[in-house]
């Protein structure tokens, strides 16, 4: 009976609810930038289908915008301005190859050797907590010093969006519950219609069917430099993507279709993506959930889904309306979401059972936070490594020089 093949309508179905369920994070990310929302769509269905081509269309996995990314694009855009960024965006797919060849080399071993969780866990704590003056700024309704959104009214906009994102993520049940930050926009922005700070004329004004506003990437030796040590997280964030889908389809993807393939399939995402104009692309979390939930483990609904987004990319009024969702909406969903990122950092220490009373490991994991969160930079001419950048490679190096405790303490 298994054995027979899906109707396509069901298949197609599938994959319309796989898009739902990725849906409000692929097109966060470009809120939260001011990257394009359309661009992200086509981005994570085009790269998705590279994905595919690369790894055979063995892995059920979808590629939407990475959460990794917003920080230093935040902070990109504001020092390099936005071509420089979207450049530096699709140099970053560097350090996917460098992985794969590695892979290819050495073994997956050789990439746990070289980022144990001691140095991956405190540089993720870093790419949330990094962000959390973003989140506090928005939620209060300010965009730099200006005042967009009274106070007390952003505030409150912004405290109902995180609550309905939270009871979702806490008290959903089934498909519900792999889309809190879709019920929490939902919720966020009726309440902003009622209290009158939605304002639909960019939707009125927008076209029905266009071709998105593509990007044009310039490249910027320093801003490339500042980009690619942040591509390490999401390597990191693939790898274990990887590994969560085989286990719950109960497959070693590490060996069939390979790592190597996997990273290559994902470097490649990120590089198109850049140069379209869109945010580098990752494996995503809420999907596997959504694999593991509908047991539904045919790559093809990755297929469907990836076609869906990018004919969504093409409906102009549909990127204007996502563009009119208010900005403490938004701040009050990065506040859980920021936050969630750095808890991820943690477990990541906890999993790993890092030592902390050891002072080797204590040194690598407080270095990291410090240089990290405060925002050191290294300038040498036109050269500069800067926040996560620059946390990322003392996190490498460090675990590298640091003398390996003796054992007989």
């Amino acid at each position: 009976m298994s054995a027979t093949p899906e109707p396509v309508w069901r298949t197609a179905l599938s994959g319309a609810q796989i898009l739902f369920v990725a849906f409000g994070a692929t097109v966060l990310v470009p809120l939260l930038t001011g990257l394009n929302p359309s661009l992200a769509l086509l981005g994570a269905g085009v790269g998705t289908l590279i994905f595919q081509v690369c790894t055979k269309r063995q892995v059920p996995i979808y590629l939407g915008s990475s959460f990794a990314f917003i920080a230093p694009v935040i902070y990109s855009v504001q020092t390099w301005g936005m071509p420089a960024t979207l450049g530096a965006l699709a140099s970053a797919s560097f350090f996917y190859y460098v992985a794969a060849g590695l892979v290819k080399w050495r073994g997956v071993n050789f990439i746990h050797k070289l980022l144990p969780p001691v140095v991956i866990g405190p540089v993720v704590m870093v790419i949330g907590l990094g962000l959390a003056q973003v989140a506090v700024n928005m939620s209060s309704g300010k965009a730099g010093d200006a005042q967009v959104v009274p106070y007390g009214t952003a505030l409150g906009v912004a405290a109902v969006s995180l609550i309905a994102t939270m009871l979702t993520a806490i008290r959903a049940k089934g498909l519900l519950k792999l889309v809190p930050i879709l019920v929490g926009v939902a919720v966020g922005y009726v309440l902003s219609l009622f209290l009158g700070i939605v304002n639909f004329q960019k939707v009125i004004d927008a076209p029905w069917l266009a071709l998105p506003q593509f990007g044009h990437p310039e490249f910027n030796l320093a801003a490339i430099l500042f980009m690619i040590p942040v591509a390490i997280a999401p390597i990191v964030e693939h790898v274990g993507g990887i590994l969560a889908i085989g286990s719950v389809v109960g497959k070693d993807y590490t060996d069939s279709p390979g790592l190597h393939r996997t990273l290559l399939g994902d470097g490649l995402a990120v590089n198109v993506a850049g140069l379209f104009g869109g945010p580098p692309v990752t494996t995503y979390g809420e999907v596997t959930g959504a694999v593991m939930l509908t047991k539904n483990y045919n790559p093809v609904v990755m297929t469907w889904a990836a076609g869906f987004a990018i004919l969504m990319a093409f409906v102009g009024k549909f990127g204007a309306l996502l563009q009119t969702i208010p900005m403490p909406v938004m701040g009050g969903i990065m506040m859980l979401l920021f936050g969630s990122i750095a808890g991820i950092g943690l477990k990541t220490i906890m999993d790993g059972k890092v030592e902390l009373m050891n002072p080797r490991n204590l040194c690598i994991v407080s270095v990291t936070l410090v240089t990290g969160i405060g925002g050191l930079g290294v300038h040498i001419g036109s050269f500069s490594l800067q926040g996560i950048s620059l946390c990322g490679v003392l996190a490498v190096l460090l675990n590298l020089v640091l003398p390996k405790a003796h054992a007989d303490h």
